[in-house]
């Protein structure tokens, strides 16, 4: 057990029995009284977000978590497998922890599994992703203004602005938490 104070953003503490990522943390003291933690944390089951306050006088339960990487290999009515390159072991997860992230993955691409008591809890994606342009139309000649952009499909079926100058089968690079365009990869 620990101390409340010992909270730090991205680790995993058990709360009510349920893995939970810490996104926020914030040491409050009010007058008089006693301080606190106020936490804002996902559910790593779920994946809702829920702020809580603990007390200095609560224990938390940290986690250990560990992390593979795995290729994703491809989707079936089960799943979505990844594949261990080093035991050649199958790894399937469901769609419900896929969801949220499915748009950024690309198959025979590998990927940061986390492992919470050996059970796969999240994908940790990189802060950019490289994706392939599968379909851009043409930019037309004398649209110039700044910042023009045009929708672009990726391998992924991602849809996201880009500049006029991108092509089909070009590689761009795209931000993994808003899914905006950063540049070529």
């Amino acid at each position: 057990m620990a101390n409340p104070t010992d909270i730090r953003k991205g680790k995993v503490i058990d709360y009510n029995g349920v893995p939970h990522v810490v996104l926020d943390v914030q040491h409050r003291t009010q007058g008089r009284q006693a301080g606190f933690v106020q936490v804002v944390m996902r559910n790593l089951t779920t994946g809702a977000s829920t702020a809580v306050k603990f007390l200095s006088s609560d224990n938390v339960t940290f986690l250990s978590v560990s992390t593979v990487e795995l290729e994703y290999s491809y989707v079936d009515d089960m799943g979505h497998h990844f594949l261990n390159t080093e035991t050649y072991e199958d790894v399937c997860l469901p769609d419900a922890l896929v969801e949220s992230k499915k748009k950024f993955l690309a198959i025979g691409k590998n990927y940061d599994i986390s492992y919470v008591s050996d059970k796969p809890v999240e994908i940790v994606l990189p802060a950019s992703v490289p994706m392939k342009v599968i379909e851009a139309p043409e930019g037309v000649r004398g649209d110039t203004a700044s910042s023009v952009q045009k929708p672009a499909t990726t391998e992924t079926g991602l849809v996201v602005q880009v500049p006029l100058f991108i092509k089909p089968g070009e590689m761009i690079r795209i931000n993994s938490d808003d899914g905006s365009y950063i540049g070529r990869a």
